[in-house]
């Protein structure tokens, strides 16, 4: 099973759910129903946890960087992410509308929970803080750990954050192929999982065009301010976007990103620290993904979604982004707390985001670590440095 990956696992969910839900008799659907609620009760407790384990640490980190460059590229990631959510929410507020089928979808949306098949019990675990707590504990905590510089409280969160990531890489996530077989064996026995389907494939198209796209900006960007050639710095770095592809991590793909952004001139010592810092804090292309499937859920949903409902979301989503777990699918997870808080998501509109994120994570992640590239370039030019 190790071998075969998250991404055919999820798929292979989806389709012995859709099978489970159209042939198999309402007890079947009961218990998988009855597990989603376990499951689920679960995930709501760990995910303060998993934003204080890894965003204090994160952050405690950062308070080691070489000062002035290590604000130039904090501000400019997070600024590119914060673009990047924009980009994302006002092109699918142009496109979705047209895209997607939400007269009928609202038809079976106006009361899904009467559709679906109930669970034999319900479990509540309440969360030891909820979501903004948690942030703002982190942040507290991080940013003393970078003030005083203390070993005893980063060693603790260090180790805290190895266990809420164990916690995510041999529980939630090995689990969430059969939370998603629950949800679409639950909606195929209601009826609603056709149109699901065919709204997936027409948002995961958007956002690899919108991946694509925001590279070419970050590159025009980068390329002007070096005065190179946007499109021959991006042919330089597609090593690095094919192996992201093939690792799903940032992490993983580090030395190659940071040979490829090398071989395009930027200063060694520049490169040396954005290459592995962007790895943490700048997911351009999660977050794109994020926002876009966010949309795409609440227009299907028949939701309110004002620019003055996004926008708050993309600023605390960037956050959020900041040392986001580095295993695959691990960014849905830290963010699942802000959708469901901010924006009223309930489990199945949860499971429908995890479902669709997953389904492009290599595409998310080849993003991320192809425009740290670019914001190698940007900092490489404000720190003086010419293209070597």
């Amino acid at each position: 099973m190790k071998k075969f990956g998250l991404l055919p696992r999820l798929l292979l969910a989806i389709a012995l759910g859709c099978l489970i839900g159209a042939f198999s008799p309402e007890v079947v659907v009961k218990v998988l129903a009855s597990f989603n609620n376990v499951f689920s009760a679960f995930l709501g407790f760990v995910i303060p946890l998993i934003i204080l384990g890894f965003i204090a640490p994160g952050i405690g980190e950062l308070g080691r960087g070489a000062g002035k460059l290590l604000a130039l590229t904090t501000g400019i990631a997070y600024l590119s992410t914060i673009v990047a959510g924009t980009l994302a929410y006002v092109t699918g507020s142009a496109l979705f509308p047209r895209l997607l089928n939400t007269d009928n979808f609202n038809d079976s949306a106006a009361n899904p929970e009467s559709a679906l098949v109930k669970p034999f019990f319900e479990i509540e675990i309440t969360p030891l803080m909820d979501v903004f707590t948690a942030l703002l504990l982190a942040f507290t905590i991080g940013i003393g750990i970078a003030v005083i510089q203390g070993d005893t409280l980063k060693r603790v969160m260090g180790d805290f954050q190895q266990i809420v990531e164990k916690t995510i890489t041999f529980i939630i996530i090995p689990l969430l192929p059969l939370h998603i077989l629950g949800i679409f064996a639950n909606m195929t026995y209601a009826g609603q999982v056709a149109d699901i389907l065919v709204t997936f494939s027409k948002v995961f198209i958007v956002i690899i065009c919108l991946h694509l796209l925001y590279l070419l900006l970050q590159y025009t960007v980068g390329g002007s301010l070096s005065g190179a050639n946007p499109f021959k710095l991006l042919k330089n770095m597609v090593h690095a976007y094919v192996t992201a592809i093939g690792t799903q991590s940032s992490a993983a793909t580090i030395p190659v990103t940071l040979e490829r952004t090398k071989k395009m001139g930027v200063n060694e010592r520049v490169a040396d620290f954005v290459i592995p810092l962007g790895a943490t804090i700048h997911l351009s292309g999660s977050t794109i993904t994020i926002v876009s499937c966010s949309l795409a859920v609440m227009m299907l949903g028949g939701m309110s979604t004002s620019f003055a409902t996004m926008f708050p979301f993309i600023l605390a989503l960037g956050v959020t982004m900041v040392a986001a777990p580095g295993v695959p699918g691990g960014a849905i997870v830290a963010a699942l707390g802000i959708i469901g808080s901010m924006l009223h998501f309930d489990e199945t509109m949860l499971a429908l985001m995890m479902a669709l994120y997953i389904a492009q994570d290599s595409f998310g992640t080849a993003c991320n670590v192809t425009g740290d590239g670019a914001i190698a370039l940007v900092v490489n030019k404000i720190s003086g440095h010419k293209l070597g």
